[in-house]
């Protein structure tokens, strides 16, 4: 005769086994806790260590050297990915697995600026021993759990911290200053944790780990995957193009007035054209006072936004953005009050629609000294040389000059950045950030052309004029004579940047 108490203890106990087994295939799923998982994972995650040799954009012959140490990951074909910030003005780069003490060194095989990516490799193959990369999921839900893995300042050893996704929208790269898609995450993201991955429950990387927002604790940002795999498919041919640009300027159109004052019907959308960029991919299909309606098909509502995924919009570049330079795009847009359909080859990157460039890296300034007075073109690198209130410090009319846009007549802004005093330049020691205009009453296209105007000028004196026509006059002989000792004095190497070698000798024109 059986006892129920032991069939009733019995099946208990079964039941604990099968919800244990449940419990058990969860976490192994989420890949929190199973030892085998977070291993393999944590031999895949590098310290990354940088020497870098940032150039003074104040003093465009001198660079400053500093060391700084980020994360990044391996993923297949022995690739390191990293953010470009981490090894941004790079001259040296190791790096290191976690487990391990042994550094190796690194270089840099591709990097784009404007999304905050790199590709680092290294040579020596044992580096990779035993390593299984890690592996990329799709983008992330909203409220889905996420961690993110990397080496925060603080302490040698891998964290990890945990949260959820929040947000996933277009938003300010900090490294670049460019607009792309970007998901918000409330895991903590502190210094030395930028390039590390972030990963979903199943051990997936959804996106790296770039920046923090300062002004509130515990929200951080990610590049998602989709401007990931574009980054990586852009370099399929070994050559990175950058992300297209349609170079065009819009508006909003949320007013009804403004809507039915171009016969656009309440139940449809669009946004305004303002302006045809020179050169862009719309220039002589689409015009000012066009209404683009769709991008690909994709409908863009009266504020610019777009869905990108259900439930869920963001900015309509984001159609522009996934495709790579090149390819083209189809725009349906409203003129007239007729709905058009014109196909666009995307043949340009963002940044060649720039009056003023953002952010640069890599590179060293470009300058040039006459008469004691160091000219250069301006950039958001030396606009934001004016220190870190440089929105406030820097003079205004270099802060315009970030809103405007190129034309064929003007593709670079000259900039008389700081005199160097001496008797040739008395009287004008203390201009500092001063945009020029003319030189000898010439305009100029770009700052090849300005100098080489300086250069080859056969006046008795160069003017250089400004806005409202303020002008400062330098004697060309004077500041032949001069050059030498100025040079000397203030401990500069050459008259001008490499880029610059065409000139013979400054104030004398060019062979």
């Amino acid at each position: 005769m059986h006892n129920p108490i032991s069939r009733h203890f019995k099946k208990v106990v079964l039941s604990l086994l099968i919800i244990n087994l449940m419990v058990s295939c969860f976490i192994f799923k989420a890949g929190n806790t199973e030892p085998y998982n977070e291993q393999r994972i944590r031999g895949a995650i590098v310290k990354v260590y940088s020497v870098r040799n940032k150039p003074d954009y104040q003093k465009p012959w001198e660079t400053v050297i500093k060391r700084s140490t980020g994360s990044g990951f391996i993923i297949a074909d022995n690739k390191i990915l990293t953010n470009a910030h981490v090894v941004a003005d790079q001259t040296f780069v190791e790096v290191r697995r976690h487990g391990q003490a042994k550094r190796y060194r690194a270089q840099v095989v591709s990097v784009a600026h404007e999304v905050d990516l790199a590709i680092l490799s290294v040579k020596n193959n044992a580096f990779f021993s035993g390593v299984t990369p890690l592996e990329f999921a799709d983008l992330p839900e909203i409220r889905q759990e996420v961690a993110v893995y990397g080496f925060p300042t603080g302490g040698n050893a891998l964290s990890t911290t945990r949260g959820i996704v929040s947000r996933i929208e277009h938003q300010f790269y900090t490294h670049s200053s460019e607009y792309f898609l970007a998901a918000q995450i409330d895991a903590a993201i502190n210094s030395g944790n930028s390039g590390g991955p972030v990963l979903d429950g199943n051990g997936q990387i959804v996106g790296v780990a770039m920046q923090a927002r300062k002004s509130a604790d515990n929200i951080g940002y990610m590049v998602p995957v989709p401007v990931i795999r574009h980054f990586l498919q852009d370099l399929e041919d070994k050559t990175f193009n950058g992300f297209p640009g349609l170079g065009l300027v819009y508006q909003k159109m949320e007013n009804p007035g403004m809507k039915r004052s171009y016969g656009i019907s309440e139940n449809l959308t669009g946004i305004l054209v303002r302006h045809i960029l020179s050169e862009s991919p719309a220039e002589g299909f689409i015009r000012a006072g066009d209404v683009i309606h769709a991008i690909d098909g994709h409908a863009i509502a009266d504020d610019g936004t777009v869905v990108f995924r259900q439930g869920d919009r963001t900015n309509f570049n984001y159609y522009i953005d996934i495709h790579q330079v090149g390819e083209t795009v189809s725009i349906e847009f409203f003129r007239n009050s007729k709905l058009k359909t014109v196909m666009l080859t995307l043949n340009k990157q963002k940044k060649d629609f720039r009056l003023v460039p953002l952010e640069q890296y890599n590179e060293l300034p470009r300058y040039f000294i006459f008469g004691g007075i160091v000219f250069s073109p301006l950039t958001k690198n030396l606009i934001k040389s004016w220190g870190i209130n440089w929105s406030k410090t820097a003079p205004k009319e270099l802060l315009i000059e970030l809103s405007n846009w190129p034309s064929r007549e003007k593709i670079e802004i000259v900039v008389a950045t700081r005199v160097l005093g001496s008797e040739v330049n008395r009287g004008y020691h203390g201009i500092a950030g001063w945009i020029v205009k003319e030189v000898n009453g010439k305009k100029f296209k770009d700052f090849s052309e300005f100098c080489q105007l300086v250069t080859t000028s056969n006046s008795p004196f160069v003017a250089f004029k400004g806005a409202r026509n303020f002008q400062i006059v330098i004697d060309k002989k004077e500041a032949e004579e001069s050059l030498d000792e100025i040079l000397k004095n203030y401990r500069i190497g050459a008259a001008y940047s490499e880029d610059l070698k065409i000139l013979s000798a400054v104030g004398e024109p060019n062979s």
